[in-house]
């Protein structure tokens, strides 16, 4: 199977803050043979699928073990149920909190949500505060009608009574086949195993990272540590995407969790902006998923300073720590933005960096079809540090070192950065993507076959 790399795009209008970056994309993990066990815990989740590098920005935080569990109040447990078509990888996870949870979430703008999505929505309306958050591969419940709707009320009604919680502090994520239902039957069969696994250690987070994943290459599972007014505070996340991944949202699916104490419609409103500049500037391959989800809970365990206003300074820090992606410029950031992922999204840009091929061109091209007016004579474009174009003027440059260039990172599915200025404005934006491989369309051409 062929590497693929993704990139991150930053453009700005600054003549020396635009790039655009690439990172190694995920790919699909299947097994030959035939799964009759319906509940298996018998190996180690990384036996399954590695975890996926951290690429973590500097500031005023430290990296910590724990994903999701790293904050205060949290378990989490992963595990095989039986929902999966192929293999026993884990595909069942399970996210809870000690205590009710500040909850906010962002959701897909497809207008064939899934039915989790629709319930999540719903529950979130309905009430400030979560408990737990239960995750399933395999099965996508979009595009399955009432009855598929039904399957999660009868799925989060079940785990609520295990838990002993009220149903709408249960919210719901789902992934895979589109137009399949839950496979019901085994997940409910699952729970009670899946609740007795649930653990606040590094384990039981990195284990229900690779039980969201389906044809990810790598589990993604991140957790900070910072200070807030002298207490120390928590903030670990878990996410998966690997295909039909587009700007609109949360494009994938994802679980947030903090030990912060923070006001609801403080939290709701810091959750936003942190999707819009993180998983809003991430693009693969074009295509928007009726499944996309982003729930975040804030427990208060630290017993931290509260967060109640979205203008303090304890806020803008949390906000920090939130944002995986850090835009600046807010003055023409939209416009920076739309650039950036106009040159992440473009199939050409991307079949370049898969090729090695620092055909810069394309790049050139994708940022004027972006439908933000600039002044051409301007235009500066660089791979790395390798300068292609300055003034609007092609320059000479050494094909064999920027070729080179994005071979290295490709091996070692690292990132490359393709910096883009318009002019000397004082916006920025930064967009991430991947190349896109002869893998790519196999595996999607075969999802379902």
């Amino acid at each position: 199977m062929s590497l693929s790399v993704p990139h991150f795009i930053s453009v700005s209008r600054f003549s020396d803050l635009n790039g655009v970056k690439v990172r190694g994309s995920p790919r699909c993990f299947q097994r030959d043979c035939k799964v009759f066990t319906v509940i298996s815990m018998s190996k180690e989740a990384s036996n399954y699928i590695p975890a996926a590098p951290i690429f973590l920005p500097e500031g005023p935080w430290q990296q910590i073990p724990g994903g999701v569990t790293a904050a205060k109040g949290f378990k989490a447990a992963g595990m095989y149920g039986g929902l999966r078509a192929l293999g026993e990888k884990p595909d069942l996870a399970l996210v809870t909190c000690d205590v009710d949870a500040i909850s906010a979430g962002a959701f897909t703008t497809n207008v064939v949500a899934a039915a989790p999505v629709l319930y999540c929505k719903s529950a979130l309306n309905a009430s400030k505060t979560a408990r737990a958050v239960l995750i399933n591969a395999g099965q996508a419940n979009a595009a399955t009608g009432d009855a598929g709707y039904q399957d999660v009320i009868e799925c989060s009604s079940a785990l609520a009574k295990l838990l002993q919680l009220k149903q709408d502090e249960v919210l719901i994520e789902s992934t895979g086949v589109i137009g399949q239902r839950i496979k019901k039957e085994a997940l409910l069969n699952s729970l009670p195993h899946l609740v007795k696994q649930l653990s606040p250690t590094v384990e039981g987070a990195n284990s229900a990272a690779v039980a969201i994943t389906t044809t990810d290459l790598v589990s993604k599972s991140v957790a900070v540590e910072t200070e807030v007014r002298g207490t120390r505070i928590r903030v670990g996340g878990m996410a998966k995407g690997s295909g039909m991944i587009h700007p609109n949202m949360a494009t994938m699916l994802g679980v947030v969790t903090t030990d912060a104490s923070v006001t609801s419609d403080v939290w709701k409103k810091m959750v936003q902006v942190a999707v819009n500049r993180s998983f809003n500037q991430i693009t693969v391959d074009g295509d928007t998923s009726t499944n996309d989800a982003v729930i975040a809970l804030a427990s208060g365990l630290s017993e931290s300073y509260e967060i109640s206003s979205l203008n303090s300074s304890e806020a803008e820090h949390l906000q920090n720590c939130l944002d995986a992606v850090r835009v600046d410029g807010a003055d023409n950031e939209a416009e920076a933005a739309k650039i950036a992922r106009s040159v992440a999204s473009s199939s050409l840009v991307k079949a370049a960096v898969y090729g090695r091929d620092p055909n810069w061109g394309r790049i050139a091209c994708a940022a004027g079809y972006a439908g933000i007016p600039f002044n051409a004579d301007k235009l500066r474009i660089s791979l790395g540090d390798i300068v292609l174009m300055e003034a609007g003027q092609p320059l000479p440059f050494d094909r064999v070192a920027a070729s080179n260039y994005l071979r290295k990172a490709g091996e070692v599915h690292g990132t490359v950065e393709i910096q883009i200025s318009i002019g000397d404005g004082p916006g920025s934006g930064l967009a991430w993507g991947c190349d896109l491989s002869y893998d790519y369309v196999k595996i999607n051409a075969e999802y379902t076959t």
